[in-house]
């Protein structure tokens, strides 16, 4: 989350200002000390954001993924997954977790519980527990409105499916084939919880506007 990334730059900042208030440097020095300083900082944030830690806001979301391929719908069926999955059917509705800075994410079954996870050898299987590096995958949106979803763990290996809903191994994916492009969308039937809290303000002129129409009904 941004609040983690700024804690993690103020207290490296601190820990500059302390080595600096211990050992004063020459001009010289100070420009080869930056320097490292820029470079150790850039790995230290690489790795922060790799590995969340569990205290990070998780931000949870509810729909399905839409196969441009199949033209139907990802379902994670315990250790199966496939791209067949009806608009609406319990098992294409898909949980996604929001683990970590810019679009990392989890995607869960709401039904099977399991994670879409990949394999070292690039297999698309469903895992129970999805904590795992190989878990995680990166939105990445395209100019045509799809989105791609690329591990994060293997780069350059994609979640794609073939024209019979089967999962492709990840080396036999890349970002241009229709097979990893997947669209959003809201489950059939399906109403956003936040859509049922919508308040009116209700005024002095609301009040005597409703009186008067409900006097001329009775009239």
């Amino acid at each position: 989350s941004k609040c983690t990334l700024l804690l993690a730059c103020v207290l490296w900042l601190s820990h500059c200002l302390g080595l600096l208030c211990l050992h004063p440097p020459a001009s010289h020095s100070l420009l080869q000390e930056s320097q490292q300083s820029s470079a150790d900082f850039r790995i230290y944030i690489e790795n922060h954001t790799r590995n969340p830690d569990d205290l990070s806001r998780k931000q949870v979301r509810i729909y399905q993924l839409y196969s441009r391929t199949t033209g139907k719908h990802v379902q994670i069926m315990g250790k199966k997954i496939n791209a067949n999955g009806d608009d609406g059917g319990k098992y294409a509705l898909l949980v996604v977790e929001t683990e970590t800075f810019g679009s990392h994410i989890r995607i869960k079954g709401k039904e099977s519980e399991h994670y879409i996870c990949m394999t070292e050898k690039g297999k698309i299987v469903g895992r129970p527990d999805g904590r795992k590096q190989e878990c995680v995958f990166v939105e990445e949106f395209l100019e045509n409105n799809y989105t791609a979803l690329v591990s994060a763990k293997y780069k350059g290996w994609y979640l794609g499916f073939n024209r019979k809903g089967r999962p492709k191994k990840g080396p036999q994916t890349t970002q241009k084939q229709q097979e990893a492009h997947f669209m959003k969308r809201q489950p059939k039937g399906w109403v956003d919880p936040l859509e049922e809290f919508r308040f009116t303000t209700v005024t002095k002129r609301t009040r005597r506007a409703r009186r008067l129409k409900s006097n001329a009904k009775r009239n």
